[in-house]
């Protein structure tokens, strides 16, 4: 570009941005008006030979060429909402963990080395940023393509990645994989991730002030800027959601009265399927969308390529919504509202038309699923009933379950309705297993037969029946099958910590050094279940932990269930025994005598972290126990379980749910 042209084209978008600005600020004096949904004076674009930028009229985006950062975004005439003092290359981008298997995790964070224009008029630019993998690369073995897009009166822009690996290249993995964008503290100090969980948040400076806790992660606030957040702990995992919740988070600025969101409008791209859980937002400012990670699920979750494997996978788009209302100075749950609003519409535009990817597939090429799961449980009904409910979805084909640890593919999820009907829309063309789970029911559901979606396909499924793990009538429960351990006792936390005072009631499990509390409950002796008397609520603590001994020391414990049987059945009794998270774990399983070998063990099992990172469920196990009628007796009876592995306080498992059956 001539340097004429150059300075006529920067004259006319100050041009354009001035009368912009001039328009908003009449605009502004009203009451309430929300400034994102103002119009504007069409896309524009302005590129040097180090940056480009572009801009509506409402948001301004400044990025690095050939590199693809986003160094700057203005909203309405701002300052830059992003830290400035970060590095460019740190303020906005998109990033991979990864490894070459035996070798330490490394960062990508997908550096272009080719920057193109893919469209530009007043009413949408899309700009690519792209880098080709050699052998002689140090970066991860992927081709990627980055893409930015911004759409005339939008208040916001979109950005989506294309992600290519070919057949030969080395083997390695991926254990994580983001967009995030780091925000100006100076503007920024309340998060929004749900409706019950916003609150202002401290400083940066309050962390590195602060007390290190069980982890680096978690840090007592002993000496904040603002006295009164002193005593709480901070820690990025207390605002994990699962990612069939995380639809839009994000931060307001109070001094600007500006909200800055990450909206989702679609979990196809994600792995690890609805339940899996992930990291939202954090103190930074740091707003984060991760579409892959270990976290709440350990190493299977991680994506290992082998030699001659060939993968493509588009991720998102996801969109950055920026929106602002004088009144949020007073009340910021306002712009969550709005936001909120905006993730709705932007659902309901899902599949995007607008993304000129070739590799991104619009709505006229995909095709639909429909039908009625029912559920064959003749210990609870002797005809077939409706799963209502339920999730029900399609993923890559695998055994049944195997949609918790899918991690290349596309994933397409719904809920049943009280009749166990579903429609699954807007899939991806290839070849699916239909899999479900049913609340109040153990185990995975896996159609016969794969399914084949093609473009405009709309097919009906029949002979979707599940048939839950069952040998013979209840005996006894304890807890729900839900997958969660929500239902069991819950202990407050310790008073050493604060709780911050939300307006709203937020899952009691959401509060550090809950693990610790089993000794305070049961200081002496380990906990005692009698069937028919104690409460599962009350009495069952939510997570089977080691006891605490020492310094760094740790003991197993064994819980008991002591049940009464007024008679034996001649043979095979069968415990069902379902997880909702393992870490570093074994459950031995023993009847009626302590000391006698163990009728099973689960073997060392999990890495998912749970109990340290605050959730209540993780990846899912289901054990089914055979238990030999020579091993019980006319009376009272005692199922020992024994959590063997104690190399931490965050060693140990949550039920979901046992129950004991007679024999069929």
């Amino acid at each position: 570009m001539g340097m004429s042209m150059f300075v006529g084209v920067v004259l006319q978008m100050l041009f354009l941005v001035a009368n912009s600005e001039t328009f908003h600020r009449k605009a502004l004096k009203q009451d309430n008006i929300i400034r994102a949904d103002l119009p504007s004076q069409g896309v524009q674009l302005l590129e040097d030979d180090t940056h480009v930028v572009i801009s509506n009229g409402i948001v301004s985006i400044r990025l690095t060429v050939p590199g693809g950062s986003v160094t700057n975004i203005t909203y309405n005439g701002s300052d830059n909402l992003l830290f400035p003092e970060n590095k460019e290359a740190d303020r906005g981008h998109w990033d991979i963990v990864w490894n070459k298997t035996a070798h330490a995790d490394q960062t990508d964070n997908f550096e272009g080395t080719s920057y193109k224009v893919i469209m530009q008029n007043e009413n949408q630019t899309e700009i690519s940023f792209t880098r080709t993998w050699t052998f002689n690369s140090t970066k991860a073995p992927l081709n990627v393509d980055k893409r930015y897009v911004m759409l005339k009166d939008s208040p916001g822009f979109y950005t989506y990645v294309v992600l290519e690996r070919l057949p030969g290249w080395p083997v390695f993995y991926i254990q994580e994989g983001r967009v995030l964008f780091k925000l100006d503290e100076n503007m920024f100090q309340y998060m929004a991730v749900s409706d019950a969980r916003q609150r202002f948040m401290p400083k940066n400076q309050d962390r590195r002030n602060g007390q290190v806790l069980g982890y680096k992660e978690a840090v007592l606030i002993t000496n904040a800027t603002n006295p009164e957040f002193n005593g709480e702990v901070d820690d990025k995992y207390l605002y994990s959601n699962d990612n069939k919740d995380i639809k839009v988070h994000g931060w307001v600025g109070s001094n600007l009265s500006i909200g800055f969101w990450m909206i989702t409008p679609s979990n196809e791209f994600r792995t690890g399927g609805p339940l899996k859980q992930d990291l939202t937002t954090h103190l930074g400012p740091t707003v984060l969308h991760y579409f892959t990670s270990t976290h709440y699920a350990g190493e299977v979750l991680a994506i290992k390529f082998k030699t001659e494997e060939y993968w493509k996978k588009v991720i998102g788009p996801v969109y950055i919504y920026l929106n602002s209302n004088d009144s949020a100075n007073a009340d910021p749950s306002l712009l969550w509202i709005d936001a909120k609003q905006r993730m709705e519409k932007e659902e309901a535009s899902w599949p995007y038309e607008f993304p000129l990817s070739e590799d991104f597939v619009k709505s006229n090429q995909r095709g639909a699923l429909s039908g009625q799961l029912l559920v064959r449980d003749w210990f609870v009904s002797k005809q077939d009933v409706p799963g209502a409910s339920a999730y029900v979805g399609l993923a890559l084909p695998g055994e049944a379950g195997s949609w918790h640890y899918e991690n290349k593919g596309y994933q397409f999820w719904t809920k049943t309705d009280e009749n166990g009907s579903f429609t699954i829309k807007n899939v991806v063309p290839g070849n699916y297993s239909l899999f479900a789970w049913v609340p109040g029911f153990v185990g995975d559901y896996k159609h016969a037969s794969n399914i084949t979606i093609t473009p405009g396909s709309n097919i009906q499924a029949t002979n979707v029946v599940f048939v839950p793990p069952r040998n013979g009538s209840t005996l006894w429960e304890i807890g729900i099958p839900d997958r969660t351990a929500a239902e069991f006792f819950i202990p407050d936390p310790s008073p050493t910590y604060k709780m911050y005072p939300y307006k709203e009631h937020v899952e009691k499990f959401r509060q550090y050094g809950l693990w610790a509390r089993y000794k305070d409950i049961h200081p002496v002796t380990d906990q005692v279940y009698i069937v028919g008397l104690s409460d599962y609520t009350k009495d069952w603590f939510f997570a089977h932990v080691p006891r605490n001994v020492g310094p760094k020391l740790y003991n197993a414990t064994t819980w008991q269930i002591i049940f009464e049987l007024k008679n034996i059945t001649e043979g095979s009794y069968t415990l069902q025994l379902a997880l909702a998270s393992a870490n570093g774990a074994e459950v031995q399983v023993r009847v009626n005598n302590p000391e006698s070998a163990e009728v099973f063990t689960t073997g060392g099992i999990g890495k998912d972290n749970t109990i340290a990172r605050h959730g209540i469920h993780g990846r899912y196990h289901l054990y089914s126990i055979g238990i030999a009628d020579t091993q019980l007796v006319v009376g009272n009876n005692t199922i020992f379980l024994t959590q063997t592995r104690k190399l931490s306080p965050f060693s140990g498992v949550m039920y979901d749910y046992l129950r004991l059956e007679g024999p069929a």
